[in-house]
């Protein structure tokens, strides 16, 4: 006896516990410890990213109102007579002063008259002045100063127009402080500019309109203060319009593109960075940006990498509405979380290894006893009852042993009674399955016989009740027709009579005539009559084949034409010999020879025929499932019928088909009760069997099947003309032989 060896060893179950307790404990441990230090980390990256947005709103703040203030001074200097607006060359003066004192990129001014003055920085260095006179073209210069501001030479003349200026036009149509679009413009040093500037309109002592003034700001610094932010270096702070616009990023990638020399300003989804693009297509996706209006925190997957973000709006009193983002990476913060979580892992590692190592020492102490009981037990299992276990030092162990001993001691004389009864309980186990074995045979042959004598009662009766229903209403048409045949041609001979003598009959009844197309009915009457009479005589064959075939008329034996039963078998199964589209029509060769009529079972005998052909039929079409329609034409379906009279009255009729044939374990079982290579549902295995039955117990005749693969199968029906002998004239009947392929 072998012992299954599938279970678990006790080794596992005294050490596992112990290492599961101490992983569980310190895992658990360094789960809490991690999560308490993500907690940590999200705390500090909020704190962090808070300073960061103050820091970022505070200079937005400041950077942004310098140039409301700088308005708000030279607007009341004018107002209050300080500064002559008609004295561009001491006014442009004034401003390049201004410059020397504020970061702004221009200082000037736009009277209603078309004139106007001013200082600009266009190199981001050097503060050179303005002056425009009322008419363009040719109207402006730009002058070259000293270090007190004066003129010294004219660097280019410029063409400029107040009227077409949206710096001009803003403020003036606002009627009050106010921020112009932002505008680009490309020195041609090769430095870019991306401005923002502040208008206002003014006015003189008595409130009447002068025109305005302006202050512009470099938005590109913004990106200078951005990049100088400690965070920068790992994180991302980028300032965008409500559209998306870039106005300023923290990275290095400019907030905007170079297209054939122009500045082109790009949208944020659009940047070259990948984490500003990022972002704001998860914003532009996930919230209105136009209607934000409260800062919005964000866990957000980049590149595999988790950011913390939040998004502030920012908003002045001058029309600026805009939004800057903070991005700070986890990893920045989560180093020490991940030394941590490395400590705790070798920790439990070690831990791991101390319980492991003392977890084997008890182990082994303690399986050892139960090894040497496992090997007695295997021992005796395999029939050496002698063995025997000693002590341990356990008590328990020790109390198992004896128990053991005591076990063993009594098998060893179970055994001795066992081995003395054994010869007797073989005769009787050997004597019972014999009985058995023929019960079971008997019960077969009946259960064969009772299903074949319901299968053939119930078809005969069927066949015969259906061929009789038809019988009768295609006798009264046949007869009929040789009537309605005479009555048409009398009626046909009167009409042409009648055509003959009245040539040229009245108006209506040539419209008759006409309407009944009468030279047509003359020619195709007697055509639809002979059609009819080859349908009645048709279906009057297939009744009779049918009542040939069922022989439900003739229960008991009685001498038969063997080829008449062959052929209404043929007539039955004609829908499937015919051609179809897919496969030519089976050939039928007949090679009968001449024979008397035999004393059988027709409707029985018919039915092994049927059985024949339709295995036959199936073995066909299963091969030509993969075959092509003309390699079908090429090697068309066979099915040859060869009957002939034997020297020792009986009568041999073989059916073989050029099918794919069946193999010899398939041969050996053709005519076992139930066995069938058929798929569920389309055969049961008990056809051939009830052949076979047919044939050899109720005719006293022989069965038998030759098959060569690739090449075709045989079956041969052998049976007497007289019931008097069971001769088969040397075939022999097996027990176990073979059908086609489909059976």
């Amino acid at each position: 006896m072998r012992i299954s060896d599938r279970g678990r060893a006790l080794q596992l179950f005294l050490i596992v516990p112990f290492v599961l307790q101490i992983f569980g404990a310190v895992g658990l441990i360094g789960y809490i410890s991690f999560r308490k230090g993500e907690q940590a980390v999200e705390e500090l990256a909020e704190e962090l990213i808070n300073e960061v947005t103050k820091t970022v709103d505070s200079r937005l703040d400041y950077y942004l109102s310098i140039p409301h203030q700088v308005n708000q001074i030279n607007a009341d200097a004018i107002q209050m007579g300080l500064l002559d607006l008609n004295d561009r060359e001491a006014t442009a003066q004034y401003f390049w002063r201004q410059m020397q004192a504020y970061d702004l990129t221009y200082v000037g001014y736009g009277l209603t008259t078309g004139a106007g003055a001013g200082a600009a920085r266009y190199d981001g260095k050097t503060v050179t002045i303005d002056d425009w006179s009322e008419n363009s073209p040719g109207n402006g210069f730009n002058y070259a100063t000293d270090e007190q501001g004066n003129r010294l030479s004219v660097n280019a003349p410029f063409d400029f127009d107040n009227f077409s200026e949206a710096w001009y036009n803003e403020p003036l149509a606002a009627g009050e402080p106010t921020w112009s679009r932002i505008y680009t413009w490309m020195h041609p040093d090769g430095y870019p500019y991306i401005t923002a500037s502040a208008g206002r309109p003014v006015y003189d002592a008595n409130n009447q309109l002068l025109g305005m003034i302006a202050a512009d700001i470099h938005l590109l610094k913004l990106s200078d203060f951005l990049r100088e932010l400690e965070i920068s270096q790992a994180g991302q702070v980028f300032i965008v319009e409500r559209d998306g616009t870039l106005i300023a990023s923290s990275g290095d990638q400019d907030p905007f593109k170079l297209v054939d020399g122009e500045i082109q300003r790009i949208n944020a989804i659009n940047s070259p960075d990948e984490r500003i693009q990022g972002i704001a297509q998860y914003l532009q996706q996930a919230s209105d940006l136009v209607t934000l209006s409260e800062s919005q925190d964000l866990h957000l997957n980049l590149n595999d990498e988790t950011y913390f973000v939040e998004v502030q709006p920012w908003q002045d009193d001058y029309g600026l509405d805009w939004m800057f983002v903070v991005a700070v990476p986890q990893r920045v913060f989560m180093g020490q979380i991940y030394a941590n979580a490395r400590t705790t892992a070798l920790l439990c590692g070690g831990a791991l290894f101390v319980a492991t190592v003392f977890g084997l020492i008890t182990a082994r102490h303690i399986t050892r006893p139960v090894k040497e009981l496992n090997a007695a037990s295997q021992k005796i299992a395999s029939g050496s009852l002698d063995e025997a276990v000693g002590d341990s030092g356990i008590r328990e162990l020790d109390t198992l042993a004896h128990s053991f001993n005591y076990m063993a001691q009594q098998l060893r004389e179970s055994f001795a009674v066992i081995e003395a009864s054994k010869g007797e309980l073989e005769n009787r186990v050997k004597a019972r399955t014999a009985e058995l074995q023929a019960a079971l045979t008997e019960l077969q042959r009946t259960q064969l016989q009772v299903i074949q004598g319901e299968k053939m009662s119930s078809l005969g009766q069927l066949v015969a009740g259906v061929a009789h229903e038809i019988n009768n209403p295609v006798n009264f048409i046949y007869g009929n027709l040789t009537h309605v045949e005479e009555y048409s041609q009398a009626l046909l001979k009167v009409v042409d009579v009648f055509q003959q003598h009245y040539p040229e009959p009245d108006s209506a009844v040539q419209h008759s005539l006409e309407d009944a197309d009468v030279d047509f009915l003359q020619e195709d009457l007697p055509k639809i009559l002979a059609s009819m009479r080859l349908g009645t005589q048709r279906i009057r064959q297939i009744v009779l084949s049918l009542r040939n075939f069922s022989r439900m008329d003739e229960a008991e034996m009685k001498s038969v034409d063997i080829h008449e039963g062959l052929e209404s078998t043929l007539v039955i199964l004609h829908h499937r010999l015919k051609a179809q589209p897919e496969q030519p029509a089976v050939e039928i060769i007949r090679q009968y020879g001449d024979l008397p009529l035999v004393e059988c079972y027709a409707g029985q005998l018919n039915q092994v025929f049927m059985n024949i052909f339709s295995n036959a039929l199936d073995a066909l079409e299963e091969m030509n499932e993969s075959r092509s329609l003309a390699a079908i034409k090429a090697n068309p379906n066979i099915i040859t019928i060869t009957t002939a009279l034997l020297e020792n009255q009986q009568v041999r009729i073989t059916i073989a088909d050029n099918g794919p044939g069946i193999t010899e374990p398939v041969q050996r079982r053709v005519f076992d009760p139930f066995f069938t290579t058929k798929p569920l549902g389309k055969g049961t295995g008990m056809g051939m069997s009830i052949s076979y039955s047919i044939v050899v117990e109720k005719h006293g005749g022989g069965l038998k099947c030759d098959s060569t693969l690739d090449q075709g199968t045989e079956f041969v029906i052998q049976i007497p003309i007289h019931q008097t002998s069971n001769e088969t004239d040397g075939i022999t009947v097996p027990t176990a032989t073979s059908v086609p392929a489909t059976v």
